[in-house]
């Protein structure tokens, strides 16, 4: 398969350079992913220039719309601090009182973390598109560390509290191994 080239004038939602790879193999479908910090758009090689800058501009506004709605409303560092204080309060009996909660683009690894001898809470910024449910859950998870360290009985007793709990562990366990997957991720396809 030859190598992407690069595809002029146009750039992608976030300031990337756009590549196009032509594929024999491919006879109506178009696709779009990221690689490496670019897009690359994948496309018939029967398909003229004319074509080829049509499709470059419609998958990149595909991929536009599409991480838009993925990310959802962008939710603040105040909001986090109100809807800790609502948790709390309906599920912790008002006893979890953080002194900081905010957002954290350094947590890759993790959906949160708190410092219980400072009362802070961090949760990653990967959650932000996520449901209200889930990120509920997880600001609820670190509410329950302020109070207690570790998984314990004592632990997972304050956590059944949340409704919800099970229901997004779950649908966290889903993105994770959905995120290590190989390179079919991120990939809009059109036929």
């Amino acid at each position: 398969m030859p190598d992407p080239t690069p595809h002029p004038g146009v750039t992608g939602p976030r300031g990337e350079q756009v590549l196009v790879r032509r594929s024999a193999r491919r006879r109506r479908s178009v696709s779009i992913t990221r690689r490496d910090g670019d897009l690359v758009v994948s496309i018939p090689a029967s398909m003229s220039r004319r074509e080829e800058g049509e499709w470059v501009r419609r998958m990149i506004e595909q991929l536009a719309r599409k991480e838009q709605r993925a990310m959802g409303p962008r939710r603040s560092d105040a909001h986090l601090v109100a809807r800790a204080a609502e948790l709390s309060e309906l599920y912790l009996d008002s006893r979890a009182q953080p002194t900081s909660v905010q957002w954290s683009t350094r947590q890759q690894r993790r959906w949160g973390s708190c410092t219980p001898t400072e009362g802070s809470i961090r949760l990653s910024t990967r959650l932000q598109g996520m449901p209200g449910w889930v990120v509920d859950s997880v600001l609820v998870h670190e509410l329950v560390h302020l109070l207690v360290p570790g998984h314990g009985p004592d632990f997972q007793a304050l956590m059944d509290r949340y409704p919800q709990a099970q229901r997004a562990r779950g649908f966290l366990e889903g993105v994770a191994w959905e995120q290590d997957l190989p390179s079919s991720e991120g990939e809009v396809d059109a036929d």
